[in-house]
């Protein structure tokens, strides 16, 4: 390392730091030279992750419109803020967990789906109507229909059967 003060390559490291959570390292360094003191950071080189787009563009990953999407799906609904970021979170961390760099943003979305169908299914079927694109109430029928069905098979006492939608 370079020192900043006389540009001479050699030095010995004082003390070092772990920060972020492991994240990087933080070194103070002497200049065998001069004696100056100085610091140096250390961290990981982060592979950019790339969101392939339905049009095929490519645009870098940003975990803060994938909270947004899901903000807006959970508008006056009984969801936290807290809850949008660790699902946003745990869908960021699966995406690095592929070892992919580019990654479809269907990806994204069924992940997005998959965690607001546990969460809350009015914000699951308001976010569905967007990502799925729904073109008439048709679509919307049987998307609450697949939803339903699978609702209210679970709720429903043992050795009844769910009542079918009209």
């Amino acid at each position: 390392m370079k020192c900043p003060y006389c540009g001479v390559d050699e030095d010995k490291v004082v003390d070092s730091r772990s920060m972020s959570d492991g994240a990087s390292i933080r070194r103070r360094r002497l200049c065998l030279a001069c004696n100056q003191r100085f610091t140096t950071y250390e961290r990981y080189e982060e592979i950019p992750l790339m969101i392939i787009k339905r049009d095929e563009r490519r645009e870098a990953f940003d975990r803060n419109k994938v909270c947004k999407s899901m903000r807006i799906a959970c508008q006056k609904r009984p969801v936290s803020e807290e809850q949008l970021q660790q699902i946003t979170t745990l869908i960021e961390q699966r995406l690095y967990m592929t070892h992919e760099s580019e990654i479809p943003s269907s990806v994204i979305g069924e992940n997005i789906m998959k965690e607001l169908r546990q969460l809350d299914q009015v914000a699951y079927v308001r976010f569905a109507s967007v990502y799925r694109q729904f073109k008439d109430l048709h679509q919307f029928q049987q998307e609450l229909s697949q939803l339903m069905g699978k609702g209210e098979a679970q709720d429903a006492p043992s050795g009844e059967e769910p009542t079918p939608l009209p």
